[in-house]
């Protein structure tokens, strides 16, 4: 399984990763990697920016919903 060098949060400084086997059926692509070291599990991918083209009901409206004691 191929390895690649990354800082591992619970072991202070960089160590080899690999991805673990996948259930989600990734395969190389999996967004998991774990320390061969301690197992600390990393969840790496690409950061999507989302953009609204409408705002949700409540930040177009600016109000907030009134709140009842129970």
């Amino acid at each position: 399984m191929p390895t690649e060098l990354r800082t591992c949060p619970s072991c202070g400084d960089e160590r080899p990763f690999e991805a673990p086997p996948c259930p989600d059926g990734h395969g190389a692509d999996c967004p998991e990697l774990a320390c061969i070291d301690c197992g600390t599990a990393l969840l790496v991918g690409t950061l999507v920016s989302v953009q609204w083209s409408h705002p949700p009901a409540l930040a177009r409206s600016g109000s907030v919903p009134a709140r009842h004691a129970a």
